[in-house]
């Protein structure tokens, strides 16, 4: 008997399932607002531009803003600057065969000239001088073309394994003789080394 009525006695009461809800309730403290007020309280003023001049002005300071983003952009690939160079540009085998080719006189910054000036004469010049260039300057040009291609990127990849033989050298010779056949004044990034001029690496 004792021990029944001191088994009892230690129980605990059971909770109603309401006190689990007026808890929950008085957790909150606020009732929960409506949609449409909190999308209302979200929502950012929107100033429009009262007059046309305002707006234009606004036009012209986004304009600004993107146009001095892009110039900086520009005038870094312009410099060199491995931080604006795009992938293919970027690190010292890129920039040696760079100053490679800007170092010296290269016959494919010529070619365009060199075409131009085939063509034209292929139609102002006399008979016999049109047949001469028709069947040699064309193909004269572009062998001596291919030979020096071939002897530009031989020597840059040659450079480059000797100064960086730790960095990968693929795509290097084709990337020298590419810039090889550009005009030099219209490479980028511009050239750092005049013809003659040697580059210290």
């Amino acid at each position: 008997m004792f021990r029944r009525r001191t088994e009892t006695a230690t129980e605990e009461p059971p909770q109603p399932p309401e006190a689990g809800k007026t808890t929950k309730t008085e957790g909150k403290g606020r009732p929960t607002p409506k949609r449409r007020d909190a999308e209302k309280r979200n929502r950012q003023p929107i100033t429009a531009p009262k007059t046309r001049r305002e707006a234009l002005r606004r036009d012209r300071e986004q304009r600004t803003r993107r146009t001095g983003n892009a110039k900086q952009i520009r005038e870094g690939i312009a410099r060199g600057d491995e931080r604006y160079l795009p992938r293919r540009d970027k690190g010292p085998v890129r920039k040696l065969a760079r100053d490679y080719v800007d170092s010296r006189r290269t016959f494919g910054e010529f070619f365009m000239y060199l075409t131009i000036l085939v063509v034209v004469l292929s139609m102002v010049a006399p008979l016999t001088v049109r047949i001469y260039l028709q069947t040699f300057g064309l193909p004269v040009i572009l062998a001596v073309i291919i030979v020096e291609s071939v002897v530009i990127s031989s020597r840059v990849k040659k450079l480059a394994r000797e100064r960086f033989p730790d960095e990968s050298t693929q795509g290097v010779g084709i990337y020298a003789v590419t810039r090889s056949m550009q005009i030099r004044r219209l490479r980028m990034p511009q050239a750092r080394l005049k013809p003659g001029q040697k580059a210290e690496i």
